[in-house]
């Protein structure tokens, strides 16, 4: 496996850099765009990632039209904001229907694109623009995006009926075929933006991932779901690899021994894709000059005068919290790979120990609960199978719509029910259902990363404004689901994060995502501090330095209810 070097790889016009958030592919598409720049070439980076922190990178404001770089002269910057791009293309879909067709026509609509589909599709609206722009294509040497469209949002394109003007007012189920409406007049701007996608002369996929299992699994998913999708030229870049091993200290000696293990492991569809590494740095990729070196070196600088962190609370203490005020709902939110599992395991365990009934689920569809290890401690487990669920919700939209459609309205029932957001429906409902068992026991949930967990919460209240608009044939579960997430008395959502910047600044995002839906937060964990351990490595001990920025950044996001977990080995 070589160093990553831009120097070293055949740069194509267009480089997507995507994978697992926090493994850090702003930082290494930032370090390209910069080390190009430096070269003298004109460089054009454009960010759609709605957790991007660029301005912060950059030092200065940015915008969706281009921001030319002070400290990097021929750097210019984009930086699209998916939710104002959301809400702009939801209005642009329903302004000409508004006061020419009933109020319930539009309130549907409004309802269909409210959803994180229409974000997507949304961003990809945007980021299409910049790659068939041929002013660009001649001005810029390369063109540089922050995390590529996903599969899901290609998937979506795909589908016949997104071209189609018309939006359904049935209601046999949700879907996300309405967030396409009205796509036709872009139909050949959007074709030939996935062409370019998938033309290996002009653009290259860069898969970024840190050699841990999680993110090397997500990056593996979204090589074969780009590559079924015509987008075959990839790379694989390994952030953060710890080159050597210190077997006089422990913390170094077990974490070389994870990153050995994780890419030993790697999964097969990773293994033929040209592989670069990027060895872990001292100091936090957080301004212009450590991104600037941080393809070429690391100068060590540890302030011997860090102290650990104090006056936080340890999870005991949090569980203790969460007994006594008589929690029935209990969540584990935050980014993937930040340790929600462990955390909502470990609650599940000591509220089992203290005499609750507890019951422990995810909804996550990666499913890392570890159902042998909780044998004997008296706590019921389940998971949602969601082939299974998808499969039974699909039947019962089936059921109840043939009853009033036609064969051609059911063909494109049919098709609807292919699209990608029919199966985040499906698992919605079946997480209905197990937040209905608090009445019984405290339920416990080990979440999804955090932009499927508010596609959970946006179909919450969709739910809950179509029970209040219809009194509609919905489940008991999922019309009691929102009043009972809203209710601080009886649920309470614990965000897990890490001391480091992207977990920090999405986990906040959460937060104000959260307060927006009514849905409390008191209680933070920051989990795997290197500032906790005893470690005596200068390099470890500099990246334990990093963490009072962020650690003091929660201190002022909770309130000072902050848990701190000491780094192990997972």
């Amino acid at each position: 496996m070589e160093k990553y070097a831009i120097d070293k790889i055949d740069l194509t016009k267009y480089l997507f850099f995507t994978g697992k958030g926090g493994v850090g592919k702003t930082s290494i598409a930032c370090a390209t765009a910069i080390g190009l720049a430096d070269q003298g070439k004109k460089i054009l980076l454009i960010s759609t990632d709605p957790a991007s922190n660029l301005q912060d990178v950059f030092g200065q404001e940015l915008d969706g039209h281009g921001s030319a770089i002070n400290e990097v002269p021929g750097l210019t910057v984009v930086n699209l904001n998916p939710e104002e791009a959301a809400a702009e293309y939801r209005e642009s879909v329903i302004a000409p229907f508004r006061g020419k067709l009933p109020d319930s026509v539009i309130t549907n609509m409004e309802e269909q694109l409210s959803g994180s589909c229409t974000v997507e599709i949304a961003a990809f609206n945007e980021f299409s623009d910049f790659i068939t722009a041929a002013d660009k294509a001649s001005e810029y040497d390369h063109i540089i995006f922050d995390t590529a469209p996903t599969g899901h949002t290609l998937r979506m394109l795909q589908l016949p009926s997104a071209w189609s003007t018309f939006i359904s007012e049935s209601t046999h189920g949700a879907s996300c075929l309405g967030q396409l409406s009205g796509l036709e007049a872009r139909k050949e701007i959007y074709k030939q933006a996935v062409s370019t996608l998938s033309d290996s002369r002009l653009t290259t996929l860069v898969l970024v991932s840190r050699p841990d299992i999680s993110p090397l699994k997500e990056a593996a998913r979204s090589s074969h779901e780009l590559s079924l999708l015509g987008v075959n030229n990839q790379v694989l870049v390994i952030n953060a690899l710890l080159e050597k091993d210190e077997p006089s200290d422990r913390i170094t000696h077990e974490m070389f021994e994870r990153q050995q293990n994780a890419l030993n492991e790697m999964p097969e569809a990773l293994r033929n894709i040209k592989t670069y590494f990027v060895p872990l740095r001292s100091y936090n990729l957080s301004d212009i000059s450590k991104i600037r070196k941080m393809l070429v070196s690391d100068e060590l600088k540890a302030d011997e005068n860090y102290r650990k962190p104090e006056n936080y609370a340890t999870l005991e203490q949090l569980v203790d919290d969460l007994k006594k005020s008589g929690k029935r709902v209990i969540f584990t939110m935050g980014k993937g790979g930040v340790g929600k599992t462990t955390i909502a395991t470990e609650i599940a365990k000591q509220l089992a120990a203290k005499g609750e009934k507890v019951h422990l689920t995810t909804t996550d569809p990666a499913n890392h609960l570890d159902y042998s290890a909780m044998k004997g401690a008296g706590i019921t487990m389940s998971k949602i199978d969601e082939a299974e669920v998808l499969e039974n919700y699909k039947n019962e939209v089936r059921s109840k719509a043939k009853t009033a459609m036609t064969e051609e309205d059911m063909a494109y029932i049919e098709e609807d029910l292919r699209s990608p957001c029919t199966q985040e429906i499906a698992v919605f409902r079946a997480f209905a259902e197990i937040v209905d068992k608090a009445d019984d026991e405290i339920v416990v949930i080990d979440t999804a990363p955090t932009g499927h967990t508010l596609l959970l919460l946006d179909a919450t209240q969709s739910y809950h404004r179509e029970v209040e608009r219809t009194h509609g044939d919905i489940p008991e579960s999922v019309k009691k689901l929102l009043p009972r997430l809203r209710d601080k008395n009886e649920t309470e959502v614990v965000i897990v994060t890490l001391p480091e910047a992207t977990p920090v600044f999405e986990a906040e995002r959460l937060q104000a995502d959260l307060r927006r839906a009514g849905i409390n937060n008191k209680w933070w964990v920051v989990n795997q501090s290197l500032a906790l351990t005893d470690t005596n490595n200068p390099f470890l001990k500099a990246r334990a330095n990093g963490e009072e920025k962020w650690i003091d950044m929660v201190r002022d996001l909770s309130d000072n209810n902050i848990s701190i977990i000491e780094w192990k080995e997972k």
